[in-house]
């Protein structure tokens, strides 16, 4: 028997009233299918775990069902020839809380084909503090090289919170220029200890703007949407390229083609759910040696798992910063 959290819709299917549980007696029976079991040792919480914690429909697939994108722990029993008891893996991503019973839980059943060792640099506790949202601005610096749009200023929106955090830290560790974009004004000291040059006010990014407008930035890294992203796009210089990642603003984009085809623009879609080994393992390398982890290890708080709930309306709230590891057994 272990604990979990337990995320149950009401009857009537709304999402509004959403039961959140801290279950003592769970059994494996109840994990679903795979051919390892993992026991648990951290999670951590994104903005999708918040997400599901409502019971959100685009996120919650099952139901009831256990939270948590991440999971960080180490093998019990494998029928997977890949993989022992006593490696330390993590998965991020894959499913986890939304189709498939998640890391918030001191036990998970889950496929040896998600599995990634944990780097012995980073450690399970880095490796939950980095996360889905780590992981996720990894990739998107990923693509800004690949599009080779690191030469100018570079933006970071949502800076504060845990994609933004692990993005400024990591550009400005490779001596990249990151302005950081933020709602936040006290939390300026902060983003410019990560590794921003400047911090700029989000709110002339979030609100209609021209279609074109002065040419700003080399690449971009956005996890906002909406008109913030926008707004980003028409100020993209030419030939320059915008990451986008996340929605915090909005799904919707209220802008115009003109970026892309007057000045070549490139709009290029983070998905960290579901992506080639190849790719997952080279970002995880790249995060063992490009992320200073004593700036990870600042931005990161960590929380029991009875917290998940009330850290969870803070994430939805744009209220918390950095990043947050659930310890699991605590």
């Amino acid at each position: 028997m272990f604990r979990a959290l337990r995320v149950t819709r009401p009857i009537d299917g709304s999402t509004k009233e959403s039961r959140v549980d801290l279950v003592e007696d769970y059994d494996d029976d109840a994990l679903g299918e795979g051919d390892v079991l993992v026991d648990v040792d951290y999670s951590s919480l994104n903005f999708k775990d918040g997400m599901a914690l409502t019971g959100d429909p685009g996120v919650m697939r099952i139901d009831p069902m256990i939270p948590g994108i991440d999971l960080v722990g180490r093998v019990a029993e494998s029928a997977d020839p890949r993989w022992s008891p006593g490696d330390p893996v993590l998965i991020n991503g894959q499913g986890l809380g939304e189709t498939h019973h998640g890391g918030f839980a001191e036990r998970a059943r889950v496929s040896g084909d998600w599995l990634v060792r944990i780097p012995d640099r980073i450690g399970p506790r880095r490796a939950a503090a980095i996360g889905t949202a780590g992981f996720t601005a990894m990739l998107g610096v990923l693509a800004l090289e690949r599009a080779d749009a690191l030469g100018g200023d570079v933006l970071v929106t949502g800076a504060a919170g845990g994609v933004g955090s692990v993005a400024i830290a990591i550009l400005g560790g490779l001596g990249h220029r990151v302005v950081a974009s933020t709602g936040r004004p006290q939390e300026t000291d902060y983003l410019l200890s990560l590794g921003a040059a400047e911090v700029i006010d989000r709110a002339p990014l979030g609100v209609p703007g021209k279609p074109l407008q002065r040419e700003r930035w080399s690449g971009a890294l956005d996890s906002v949407g909406s008109h913030t992203l926008a707004n980003v796009l028409a100020q993209t210089a030419y030939s320059g390229t915008v990451a986008t990642c996340g929605m915090a603003q909005g799904p919707d984009l209220p802008g115009s083609v003109l970026p892309f085809i007057l000045r070549g623009v490139s709009l290029v879609g983070i998905n960290s759910v579901y992506i080639t080994p190849e790719l997952r393992s080279t970002a995880w390398e790249r995060l063992g040696t490009d992320l200073d982890l004593e700036l990870l290890d600042r931005m990161t708080a960590t929380i029991p798992l009875a917290d998940v709930p009330s850290y969870a309306s803070a994430i939805l709230a744009g209220r918390v910063r950095g990043r947050t590891v659930v310890d699991v057994r605590n």
